[in-house]
């Protein structure tokens, strides 16, 4: 996938996300407003408001992790925010260790890792995100991991990745975005952990 392709690819992420964000908003607001009329509790309207609230968390995170980025720094506060409200109901922790803020473009690389270590963490575990230096590692673990020798050798090869399906896609883009950024991608796994830097 050549530089122009990953860029427009990027311009999509980001419309898709920002046209999304104001009706799951909008919807939002909605349950909000019933709420307040005090007839509408019960288990129907739990299950809308933590699917909306799932929906408006994910739209956040992919527009980050794949929406078109720049130095322009994102706070950990709304990192925190971000991960926290996605990992609400989920069997994977994650955990932002890293202080201060950070470049988007940097943030959209360890957003795209996290979701490489969630693939081999289908039965749950936890995701450290931490940066030293400028240096970055997200490892996960867990007591049970599943990994997919030929997707993870994706990330450290120097051809584009093949035959990867739309819910693997973050192996493709990790290692061209890192490469924008003059950054190589270095992976080790284990039993119980997967670490990836850059």
């Amino acid at each position: 996938m050549g530089e122009s392709n990953v860029n427009l690819a990027a311009l999509i992420g980001s419309r898709i996300c920002h046209d999304l964000i104001s009706p799951i908003g909008a919807i939002n607001n909605g349950l909000e407003l019933l709420g307040m009329g005090g007839n509408t509790q019960g288990p129907e309207m739990d299950l809308i408001s933590d699917s909306v609230g799932n929906a408006g968390a994910r739209i956040r995170f992919f527009r980050i992790a794949y929406g078109a980025a720049s130095e322009q720094p994102v706070g950990r506060a709304e990192v925190v925010g971000v991960l926290q409200d996605l990992s609400t109901g989920s069997r994977l922790v994650t955990q932002w260790a890293s202080q201060g803020s950070h470049p988007r473009s940097e943030v959209r690389l360890a957003f795209l890792a996290l979701q490489c270590c969630e693939t081999a963490m289908p039965f749950g575990g936890t995701v450290h995100l931490m940066c030293d230096a400028g240096k970055w590692m997200i490892m996960g673990t867990a007591d049970k991991l599943k990994i997919d020798n030929a997707l993870w050798s994706n990330l450290t090869s120097s051809e584009n990745a093949q035959n990867v399906t739309p819910a693997q896609v973050q192996f493709a883009l990790l290692p061209l975005y890192a490469a924008e950024l003059g950054r190589v991608v270095s992976t080790d796994i284990t039993d119980t952990s997967v670490t990836i830097r850059f």
